[in-house]
């Protein structure tokens, strides 16, 4: 019987015969190169096999190993169309799925899943007090857990992972770990920790750091500008509204007229308004903006009246708003807020 070998730093086929009585090659070299040709040649095909497996072999993203996880009965409630009328949806309190929660539909390893997703969402900074506004906006029942679903497929480039519930609502594409900034549907944030109406320094509210960056914007403007943004009268916080369908008539200080160093503070303004989202997500958003010149759309306003909590100048209420973004920040009588970027497809 003959054990055929390939040396592949030879470049040529040789065998040894049974028992290893007899060995051929073809061009004469000794036993014991032969033997060292082999060993050395299997080396490296073991580590080519290890680079290949690491070049091919990609592993899933975490929304991608929560819907893998799914048995048919879990997708059949919690997996909508792709361009489901629910998709682009929005409020302060609602579910995906009012009756597939994620206490009563996952088992605890997609539990814990899911909550490895929703954290790789945020800002390892802002991971703690998210997590504590989630679980207090529960009120310890487990009717009030959030729910959690899929929008679309694999197949779909815009399969997308959504996470929803009592002032929240996240998203992401479910392809990738990799944050692709917050593009063609809204997301939602707001709380309040003890008191439905809270006080002029929002305390324990953490979404109220990106109030008190927004007016070191706004100290900024020079007079004529402050009043230019000034108004009495926010927005409608219905979903329906999100992106309003006109053109002009926004209301605020246009955007297109502030200085360059103006426009880049606005910028930095929001950089670091987004700094509780995963830092992908930020640069993503930050690129969409200044790729599609969307501060030359913009208006930012500011509200008086019983919108300035504490009638002390420090702005509870504003909107930067135009025919393709969003950002309502509405902290009257305590923090709303939901973010939005049109897609590009309309």
């Amino acid at each position: 019987m003959r054990i055929y070998l390939f040396a592949v730093q030879l470049g040529h086929w040789t065998y040894l015969s049974k028992g290893d009585a007899m060995v051929e090659w073809k061009r004469g070299i000794s036993r014991r190169q032969l033997i060292k040709t082999i060993s050395s040649s299997s080396a490296m095909l073991a580590m080519a096999g290890t680079a290949i497996a690491k070049d091919t072999v990609k592993a899933d993203s975490l929304p991608m190993q929560l819907y893998k996880s799914l048995s048919d009965e879990q997708q059949q409630k919690v997996c909508l169309p792709v361009n489901h009328r629910s998709r682009h949806f929005i409020s302060n309190w609602w579910y995906v799925h009012r009756e597939h929660r994620i206490n009563n539909t996952f088992g605890s390893e997609q539990q814990d899943l899911i909550q490895q997703i929703f954290d790789s969402l945020h800002n390892p900074k802002y991971q703690k007090s998210v997590n504590k506004q989630v679980e207090v906006d529960q009120y310890g029942a487990e009717k009030n857990c959030p729910s959690v679903g899929f929008f679309g497929s694999p197949e779909d480039d815009d399969f997308e992972f959504i996470y929803t519930g009592h002032h929240v609502t996240r998203r992401c594409n479910a392809h990738t770990d990799e944050g692709q900034g917050f593009g063609g549907a809204p997301i939602f944030y707001g709380h309040f920790p003890t008191e439905f109406h809270e006080e002029a320094n929002h305390p324990g509210n953490p979404y109220w750091y990106q109030g008190k960056i927004f007016n070191e914007f706004v100290e900024c403007l020079d007079g004529t500008q402050q009043q230019q943004a000034l108004r009495h009268k926010p927005r409608s916080e219905k979903s329906n509204l999100v992106i309003l369908k006109k053109e002009a008539d926004w209301p605020g200080l246009r955007c297109s007229d502030l200085s360059s160093d103006q426009q880049e503070k606005f910028l930095s303004t929001m950089e670091k308004m987004l700094a509780m989202f995963r830092s992908d997500d930020v640069k993503a958003t930050l690129d969409t903006i200044r790729e599609r010149k969307l501060v030359d759309q913009l208006h930012v306003s500011y509200y008086d009246g019983k919108y300035d909590i504490g009638n002390d100048k420090v702005w509870d209420t504003w909107q930067i708003e135009g025919p393709e973004m969003v950002w309502y920040f509405r902290g009257e009588p305590h923090i709303h807020s939901y973010f939005h970027i049109k897609s590009e497809r309309g």
